[in-house]
């Protein structure tokens, strides 16, 4: 069950870059493709995703050996990470997850700032990484944790400076202060 955990893991990512490095990098371009932008990662991710998959054996071969009380923290994480998951799903919406207020001029998404959008500005990447790390935890499949690990950079250096670019070029002042109110990804403590 764990293989399964760790192999839909490591499949499944390479969507989020996929989709959001584009059209929060491009957004007057996705703008014009409108729903045709859910094809664009789609094909880029189906050899992809079926090279991973091809690949398995070698991909989950790899694994540590950690501690029970770690494996506990991993099913903690996950947890964590699939409860705010699912708040900030709620309160984006269907189509705020789908990314639809950045790619079509029609679908009209309002600046969220409550909830866990009150403590972090990227509650939804934050829910990845707990997600993500709970897997490797769990699973102790070292592909994980490199996907993990993978994510957290990229996703800090690339997917939220080009996100908050664009929240602002979307919501002007109101998005600035937000900024400066609330970190965008950890906590403050």
């Amino acid at each position: 069950m764990t293989d399964i955990l760790a192999l839909i893991t490591i499949i499944v990512w390479p969507v989020v870059p996929l989709f959001w490095i584009p059209v929060h990098g491009f957004p007057k371009v996705f703008r014009r493709l409108g729903l045709f932008t859910y094809v664009t990662p789609l094909l880029m991710w189906l050899p992809l995703g079926y090279l991973i998959y091809t690949k398995r054996a070698f991909l989950l071969g790899y694994t540590l050996s950690l501690p029970l009380i770690m494996r506990a923290a991993g099913l903690l994480c996950l947890a964590a990470g699939t409860g705010l998951h699912i708040w900030t799903a709620k309160l984006l919406g269907l189509w705020g997850l789908m990314g639809l207020p950045e790619i079509s001029l029609k679908i009209k998404g309002g600046l969220v700032t409550e909830g866990p959008f009150s403590v972090v500005r990227h509650p939804t990447y934050l829910a990845h990484t707990l997600m993500f790390t709970g897997v490797f935890l769990i699973t102790e499949v070292a592909a994980v944790g490199v996907v993990t690990l993978f994510d957290l950079i990229l996703i800090n250096a690339i997917v939220i400076p080009l996100e908050d670019r664009e929240l602002t070029q979307r919501f002007g002042t109101e998005y600035e202060e937000y900024k400066k109110k609330v970190p965008r990804y950890l906590p403050k403590l």
